[in-house]
C-alpha cells in the first residue's frame, strides 16, 4: 500500500532485537571489568573466590545445551556466556549430545525422552511462568536440567540457577520448583515525558523519549535483565499523573520500541492514561464513559496500540484524585470509567489497573476512610479484566501504616497491591532503609475476612476469594544515576519487591542475605552484620520520623524533612496537624467509634484488636487513638517520655550504623564502601533534625521536659520552622 508503512511483525522484531542484543552484550562484557560503581546491580558475575566451590561447579558443568531459536533463547545463551565467563573465568562449551556432565536448558516439550519422563510430573504442576531446576541421570551422566512450559519460564529459571552459583550454593542434587504466586508483577514509573520523575531521587527518567524509537540505549537492556532476574514481568512507563500525549502516534511508536526490547525478557509494557484524553488529544468535547463517541474513541485507540504492540499489557488509571479528571466529573462511578476502558482492551487480552487512591477535597470525613467508602459499594460491578490497585495503607505510603481496610472487603473484585519502592517519605535516596520488612509486614497482616489466615497476601494473589487475575505493583526508584537508585542499598528494595512479588512466602531476612551475597560480599561475618543493619533500618527510621503511629508530618509539598507544624493550607488533609491532632490534652487521631470510626471498616477481629488499648500494638497507637500525654505505656513510661525515647533511639541507631559501617572498609568494594560512608552522615544529620524538630514542637503541647538522660536539642523550634527548601526534589 503506497505511503503506508506496515507494522513490524513479532518475528522481524525479534531478529532486530537479537541483532541489537549481540552488540549490547559485548558492551556488558567490557563493562564488567570496571570499578564497582553499582551499575551491575545484583548481576555482577565476579569470579568465584572459593577455589573448592569453583572446582566443584566446573566438574558438574562441563558443557551446556540450550535448545531453542527464539530471541529469548539467544538472551539465555548470552546470559550464560556472561555468567560463566565471569564466575568461572572461562567459557563453558556448547554441545549437542548428552555424553558428559552438562547443563541442559529447554522448554519441556523440547527435552529428550529420557529427561522428559523424569520431569513430567513436576512440570505439569507449573504455571506458564514457572520453572524446574533438577538434577537427572542419563547413561551415568549427571545433568542439570532447567525446564519450563514457556521461554519466559526458562529465562526465570536460568537467572535463578545463576544466582545459586553467585551465592555459592550446593548444586549437586538440585530439585527446585518455582511458580509465581501473583500473575501481574509490575513496576510503576512515575516518569514524565520531559524526563523528570515525580518522587524520583536517582536522576532523570531512564526513557530517552527524544532519541526513541531509533536509539536503543544499553541500559534499557540492563533494566530488562535486572527485572527478569527477579521475576518482574511488566512496566508502566509513565506517571500516574499522566500526560495524554503518551497516546499520540508520535509517542506510541516510541513505546513500541521499548516493548520490542522488553518482550524477549518476558516484560510487557503498560501505560498510565489521562481520563480526559478524548478531549485533550481527540477533539471531543467530553470524556463521559457513557458517551458513545468517547467509547468508540477508546476502542479505536486500543486498536491502534495493539497494531503496534500486540502484547501490550493495558492501562493504569488515576482518576478523580488530586485534581485528575475522571468519571466522577460526569456523575459516573469508578466502575463506569474502568469498565469502558476494559471493554476497549478486552478483545486483545489487556487489563485495567484502576487506582483506589481517591479522596475528595470537599469531603471532610477522615481521609483514611474515603477510598473504602468509594470502592466497597462497587464490589462486583467491575469487568473481569479490571483490578483495583490499592496502596498498602489507607493514607499514603507512610513509614508505617496499618494495612488498607479495602484488603479483604471486596471478595468479587481483584485487588492489586501498590507498594512504594522509591522512598518518598523515608528519606529519599540518602537514607539506608530496607523496605523488605515493610512489604512483609503488610503482606503477612491478617484481614480476618474469612477467619484466621486471611492475609493481605492471600487477598492479592487471588487465593482467598478465588479471583481469576492477580497483581502487585511497586512505584519504581530507578533513574539515570550510575547506580540506578541513588543509594546502593535502595537497590535492595527493588530486589526485595521483585522477590516477594514472585513468592510472598519468602523471608525478607533470606532475601536480604541473598542480596548482600549477590551485591556486596560472601564473607559470613560481613553478610551477618550488614543483614542485621538492614533488618533494623526501617524500624529505626520509623522511630526518628513517625513513632507510635504518627504519620504525615513531613515537609510541605516536597515531603523533605519534618514539619509537624504545617497547617492552614488549601486542604486540611494536606497538613500535618490534621493527622497528629496534638493539643494540650494529648496527641493522636481518634479513629475508634468515638472518633472517625475508620476502625469500623476492618473485620471484627481486627477492629477489636485495634480499638482496645490493651491489645492495640504500640506501633499503631496514635494512628487509632488520641491519648493523654501522661498515658501509661506498656514500657512503664508516660506517653510523652516514650515518644521522646523513641525519637532519640531512632537517631542513635543511625549514629551506631554509621560507626559500624567503618568496620567494612577493605572488606567490600572500595567504591561502594565510600559511597555508603558518605551517605550515612547525611542520614545521621537528618535523623537528628527529625528528632529535634518533632520533640521541640510536640513539647509546646505536652508542657513536659525532655527526659534528663537525653541530650537536649542545640537549636530552637523556631530555627527548624524557618528552614526552607524551595528546590527539594518533588
Amino acid at each position: 500500500m503506497s505511503g503506508i508503512e506496515r507494522p513490524m511483525t513479532i518475528d522481524n522484531r525479534e531478529m532486530k532485537i537479537s541483532f541489537i542484543l549481540f552488540f549490547i552484550f559485548i558492551l556488558v562484557l567490557n563493562k564488567s571489568s570496571n570499578a564497582d560503581d553499582g551499575y551491575r546491580l545484583w548481576l555482577k558475575y565476579d569470579k568465584i573466590a572459593d577455589a573448592e566451590v569453583l572446582n566443584s561447579y566446573k566438574k558438574l558443568i562441563t558443557s551446556q545445551i540450550v535448545i531453542g531459536e527464539s530471541a529469548t533463547s539467544q538472551i539465555i545463551k548470552n546470559e550464560l556466556s556472561l555468567a560463566f565467563q565471569g564466575l568461572f573465568g572461562e567459557t563453558v562449551p556448547e554441545r549437542n549430545t548428552l555424553n558428559e556432565n552438562a547443563l541442559i536448558i529447554a522448554c519441556h516439550s523440547d527435552l529428550p525422552p529420557g529427561i522428559l519422563g523424569q520431569t513430567r510430573r513436576q512440570v505439569s504442576e507449573l504455571n506458564d511462568e514457572g520453572f524446574l531446576i533438577k538434577t537427572v541421570c542419563i547413561k551415568k551422566n549427571s545433568l542439570i536440567v532447567i525446564t519450563a512450559k514457556t521461554h519466559a519460564g526458562l529465562l526465570y529459571g536460568v537467572f535463578k540457577f545463576v544466582s545459586l552459583l553467585q551465592t555459592y550454593q550446593d548444586i549437586t542434587r538440585l530439585n527446585f520448583v518455582s511458580s509465581p504466586k501473583i500473575q501481574i508483577r509490575v513496576l510503576n514509573h512515575w516518569d514524565n515525558l520531559d524526563r523528570t520523575i515525580e518522587r524520583g531521587y536517582a536522576g532523570f527518567s531512564l526513557w530517552d523519549w527524544q532519541k526513541l524509537p531509533d536509539y536503543i540505549h544499553p541500559y534499557y537492556i540492563d533494566y530488562a535483565r535486572a527485572n527478569a532476574s527477579i521475576g518482574i514481568n511488566g512496566t508502566v512507563l509513565n506517571n500516574v499523573n499522566a500526560n495524554a500525549h503518551i497516546l499520540t502516534p508520535l509517542y506510541l511508536k516510541k513505546v513500541a520500541a521499548l516493548a520490542d526490547v522488553f518482550r524477549p525478557y518476558g516484560i510487557k509494557v503498560y501505560l498510565s492514561i489521562r481520563f480526559s484524553a478524548p478531549i485533550d488529544i481527540g477533539g471531543l468535547k467530553v470524556s463521559d464513559p457513557q458517551d458513545k463517541d468517547v467509547q468508540n474513541w477508546w476502542k479505536d485507540k486500543a486498536r491502534e496500540i495493539y497494531d503496534l504492540i500486540p502484547d501490550f499489557g493495558g492501562f493504569l488509571v488515576k482518576a478523580n484524585s488530586e485534581g485528575q479528571p475522571g468519571p466522577g466529573d460526569y456523575g459516573r462511578t469508578h466502575a463506569d470509567g474502568a469498565n469502558m476502558l476494559a471493554d476497549a482492551l478486552k478483545p486483545y487480552g489487556g487489563v485495567v489497573m484502576w487506582r483506589a487512591f481517591v479522596y475528595d477535597a470537599n469531603n471532610k470525613e477522615d481521609r483514611a476512610k474515603q477510598a473504602y467508602n468509594e470502592f466497597k459499594p462497587l464490589d462486583g460491578k467491575f469487568s473481569d479484566n479490571v483490578l483495583v490497585q490499592v496502596k498498602n495503607g489507607p493514607v499514603d505510603f507512610q513509614p508505617r501504616e496499618p494495612f488498607h481496610p479495602l484488603f479483604g472487603a471486596t471478595p468479587k473484585t481483584p485487588l492489586m497491591m501498590e507498594f512504594q519502592i522509591t522512598q518518598e517519605y523515608l528519606g529519599f535516596s540518602t537514607h539506608l532503609v530496607y523496605l523488605g520488612t515493610l512489604f512483609e509486614e503488610v503482606l503477612d497482616s491478617d484481614t480476618y475476612a474469612r477467619g484466621d489466615g486471611s492475609t493481605v497476601a492471600r487477598v492479592i494473589d487471588g487465593s482467598l476469594f478465588g479471583n481469576k487475575i492477580s497483581g502487585i505493583a511497586g512505584v519504581a526508584n530507578t533513574g539515570t544515576d550510575r547506580n540506578w537508585t541513588g543509594h546502593i542499598f535502595a537497590q535492595a528494595n527493588w530486589f526485595a519487591f521483585g522477590r516477594l512479588a514472585w513468592d510472598h512466602d519468602l523471608s525478607t531476612e533470606d532475601i536480604a542475605t541473598e542480596w548482600i551475597q549477590l551485591s556486596l560480599s560472601h564473607n559470613k561475618e560481613v553478610v551477618s552484620a550488614i543483614k542485621n543493619m538492614m533488618l533494623s533500618s526501617r524500624e529505626n527510621t520509623v522511630n526518628y520520623m513517625t513513632p507510635l503511629g504518627l504519620h504525615h508530618i513531613m515537609g510541605w509539598d516536597h515531603h523533605y524533612g519534618p514539619a509537624p507544624w504545617i497547617k492552614d493550607k488549601q486542604r486540611d488533609d494536606w497538613t500535618s496537624v490534621y493527622y497528629h491532632r496534638a493539643d494540650k490534652q494529648g496527641i493522636g487521631f481518634d479513629r475508634t467509634e468515638s472518633g472517625s470510626d475508620e476502625i469500623g471498616q476492618y473485620a471484627k477481629s481486627v477492629r477489636e484488636r485495634f480499638a482496645s488499648l490493651d491489645s492495640c500494638p504500640d506501633e499503631y497507637l496514635l494512628w487509632f487513638h488520641h491519648l493523654d500525654w501522661n498515658y501509661k505505656m506498656r514500657s512503664g513510661r508516660i506517653l510523652w517520655d516514650e515518644l521522646c525515647y523513641r525519637y532519640y533511639d531512632g537517631a542513635k541507631k543511625v549514629s551506631e550504623m554509621k560507626d559500624d559501617w567503618k568496620n567494612f572498609q577493605g572488606r567490600i568494594d572500595a567504591e561502594i564502601f565510600n559511597h555508603v560512608q558518605q551517605m550515612l552522615p547525611i542520614q545521621e544529620k537528618e535523623a537528628i533534625w527529625w528528632r529535634n524538630a518533632c520533640v521541640l514542637y510536640f513539647q509546646t503541647f505536652s508542657g513536659f521536659p525532655i527526659p534528663e538522660d537525653l541530650e537536649k536539642p542545640d537549636k530552637t523550634l523556631e530555627y527548624y520552622q524557618d528552614l526552607s527548601f524551595p528546590f527539594a526534589p518533588k
